[in-house]
């Protein structure tokens, strides 16, 4: 599949935190506009950001040339107001998707938030390729509060071709988590959405997250399912007799099975307060 890409310049590249992100985030940040991991369930699809597009999603990525730029430029203005700065990384893209082994966009926006960081930083990707800035992270990290969070939704191969056959394979995944782990970086598997797992699932992650985020397409697409409807997700599953874990309360079973092998303090479920402490 062809990517269409274009460079953009943009106003801002920090966003005031709001809707689900109201768990402590005060903005934020997306590298990119676009993503080609193209996951089917992925909630932007139904934003205005693409259904106002001609172009499918993930046939396009607009790259935020001046984001470092910018960065230092915003964080200046508002560490004038004395608040706390409390970044999520990204909440519309990915920031590690392919095209980031060229652009550098978000090396170079850790470049500069080692010269103003923020108070937390959050990075939410589903790429090994975050790996690449295990040096950067490991000097923010001291300067800062820096979680790693990893979407891992699910253990099985199988499924994630299912719903999300561009992304980067789970086993690259796990084995990411375990380098940033072994580096000294906090590290979150973030089960976002829910999907169907193995038993063992548990196990896979012991020894390799601080904390594990559950997430569901009924709570995580922003309209309380609604748009996870709209993307027929429900019939997705259906089609593959997976029906059962289409339940709007299937995050209560999954975080009741996740206490069986770990604290209760190192699981949170989406909509409750972020690890930020």
């Amino acid at each position: 599949m062809s990517i269409e890409v274009k460079e953009s310049v943009s106003k801002k590249i920090l966003t005031e935190a709001k809707g689900y992100l109201d768990v402590g985030f005060t903005h934020s940040l997306n590298p990119y506009s676009g993503c080609a991991f193209s996951c089917r369930y992925c909630y932007v699809r139904e934003m205005p950001i693409q259904r106002f597009r001609e172009i499918p999603w993930g046939e396009w990525v607009e790259i935020k040339i001046n984001a470092a730029e910018n960065y230092r430029n915003e964080i200046l203005k508002l560490r004038k107001k004395d608040k706390p700065i409390n970044i999520f990384m990204s909440s519309a893209t990915d920031p590690y998707q392919p095209i980031e082994r060229k652009a550098n966009i978000v090396r170079g926006i850790l470049q500069v938030m080692i010269e103003y960081p923020p108070d937390f930083l959050w990075i939410q990707t589903r790429s090994p390729f975050i790996t690449k800035d295990i040096d950067l992270l490991t000097v923010l990290k001291d300067k800062c509060k820096v979680l790693v969070s990893m979407t891992v939704e699910t253990d099985r191969e199988d499924i994630k071709q299912i719903f999300a056959p561009s992304a980067p394979g789970i086993q690259l995944r796990l084995r990411a988590l375990k380098e940033i782990h072994a580096a000294g970086i906090t590290t979150q598997a973030s089960l976002s959405p829910v999907l169907p797992f193995t038993p063992d699932f548990p196990k896979v992650l012991d020894g390799v997250v601080d904390h594990i985020w559950i997430d569901t397409l009924t709570i995580g697409d922003g309209a309380n399912g609604k748009r996870s409807e709209r993307l027929g997700m429900p019939l997705l599953f259906e089609e593959h007799d997976l029906s059962k874990w289409y339940r709007k309360d299937i995050h209560v079973k999954v975080e009741k099975y996740f206490n069986k092998f770990f604290p209760s303090e190192m699981i949170r479920v989406s909509k409750q307060e972020a690890f930020l402490e």
